[in-house]
């Protein structure tokens, strides 16, 4: 199929007619029969490496995601959604967990996640409430012998490299249609009154690293975004980037800019790609609704969208993520639920909501008590549209890989400023921007003596959240094989 147009086309008509099931479901089945279990099922999606903004639903005027526009005009979008650390391996601990990175203790390099941790994690409290528990894609995390026969009653881990995988008869399959095909088996294997909870991460759009390519995509979505000229970020540009300090120029996420987006046919050819394999996933997740919709379970069966961290597209001269700053941080997080009433749909929820949130909110909706050590909220009483009055107005950020070129870090981001210190620079470096009048971060207010009592009030609040959590910076390496 060479016509962009005729592809294009063929791509709508098929995430129409999947979003038509969605929006059939929530006009005719506001309330679930009373002869429906009153714990619902969850269906818990993860993309890796996707932007907040990567979304129609978010605004974004260019790319393709019906289906994640249908679950948020039916549902609940988190406007300002962030992960605690962005990284994925910490990251999807925090998710499991409920746990800051200073807790769980978890990134590449470290001891597996402990087995105090493992035992409150939302799919081992699950299970064990009776709800039959899956898990399909990238698990991305170290955990002990034995615990995902504790967490998943079925367990099916699938990675990237390569995204083309070799079939039995000879043809080649794209990672995310397996991931979403396996997701639909174990829906379709639900027993009647069986209460299930699927957890569904794709290992798209993340690029694959060691390939000059860097993004693979389906078939289906091969024709998209070729007419398509992206705008260059706001700091993408060299008078920006010479403007950082000397360590921030010399990290991982310059090494993979000049991977992806050193020149500007590149940088073209490389975002069309991110975009492909977003819209494959958005694809993915419509084949998973119709698959719920078919098995006459949609009545009752809450679907949870969100990614483990964000994605630099070249901003500040950057790619990949880490760090503090917003295209970083910031995640798309979707809850479609629906048993709530027609009112109560298509809003965009102001309040922060975290990766840490994700954990308690899943066991909430199922109606398992919270444990106290977790240190997420429930995000239920904003889905429902009843924020409690001490809802957060800040949050604690860290990152703690132990890698000579991606610099640690440890800060707070308000819901007006981002405060970091890399602790480990000598002397130490911060920054502190005010990302409501500078949403682009350009200009540092550290050494500004308007900001001076900001500062010293977020520096404070830095050391208080990082004591809480676990204190200063301690090391965590696994053993070294020999």
């Amino acid at each position: 199929m060479s016509d962009p147009r005729l592809a294009s086309k063929c791509f709508r008509l098929l995430a129409m007619a999947i979003v038509a099931a969605i929006a059939s479901s929530a006009k005719a089945e506001d309330k679930p029969s009373s002869t429906e279990p009153q714990q619902p099922n969850i269906v818990f999606l993860l993309a890796d490496d996707m932007r907040w903004d990567a979304m129609g639903c978010a605004g974004n005027p260019i790319i393709k995601t019906p289906n994640l526009d249908a679950l948020a005009a039916n549902g609940v979008r988190f406007k300002n959604a962030f992960v605690t650390t962005s990284i994925c391996a910490a990251s999807r601990a925090s998710l499991l967990t409920g746990l800051y990175e200073r807790t769980h203790r978890y990134t590449f390099g470290t001891k597996p996640i402990a087995h105090e941790h493992i035992a409150i994690s939302y799919p081992q409290l699950l299970r064990k409430a009776g709800f039959r528990t899956g898990f399909v894609g990238k698990f991305g995390v170290g955990v002990p012998p034995g615990a995902t026969k504790e967490m998943f009653d079925s367990f099916t881990p699938l990675d990237r490299t390569p995204y083309w995988k070799k079939q039995a008869d000879g043809t080649e399959k794209h990672l995310t249609d397996i991931e979403g095909e396996k997701a639909i088996d174990f829906i379709r294997a639900a027993k009647p009154g069986q209460t299930f909870c699927l957890s569904v991460s794709f290992n798209a759009p993340h690029a694959e690293d060691d390939d000059a390519k860097q993004y693979f995509w389906q078939k289906d979505v091969d024709q998209l975004y070729r007419d398509v000229k992206f705008p260059l970020p706001k700091t993408m540009s060299d008078a920006f980037f010479e403007k950082q300090p000397e360590f921030l120029r010399k990290t991982e996420s310059r090494v993979r800019f000049n991977w992806r987006f050193d020149e500007p046919k590149k940088y073209q050819e490389m975002v069309a790609g991110y975009y492909r394999m977003i819209s494959g996933v958005d694809l993915a997740i419509g084949r998973i609704v119709k698959a719920i919709e078919e098995s006459k379970i949609a009545a009752n069966t809450v679907i949870v969208f969100a990614s483990d961290n964000g994605y630099f597209l070249g901003e500040r001269g950057f790619a990949d993520k880490w760090y503090i700053y917003e295209p970083s941080i910031r995640v798309p997080l979707l809850v479609y639920d629906p048993r709530m009433g027609k009112d109560m749909r298509g809003r965009v929820v102001e309040r922060m909501a975290l990766n840490v949130d994700i954990s308690p909110t899943l066991l909430d909706l199922a109606g398992i008590p919270i444990p106290g050590t977790v240190q997420g909220r429930s995000l239920v009483p904003l889905v429902k549209g009843e924020p409690p009055a001490n809802w957060r107005k800040d949050f604690f950020y860290e990152h703690l890989f132990e890698r000579n070129n991606i610099p640690k870090s440890e800060g707070v981001r308000t819901e007006r400023f981002a405060y970091v210190r890399w602790f480990e620079q000598t002397p130490v470096i911060e920054e502190l921007y005010d990302h409501v009048a500078d949403f682009e971060e350009v200009n540092n207010l550290i050494a500004n003596p308007t900001f001076a009592e900001v500062r010293d009030k977020l520096r404070k609040r830095t050391t208080e959240l990082r004591d809480q959590y676990g204190g200063p910076y301690r090391p965590n390496l696994a053993e070294k094989k020999k």
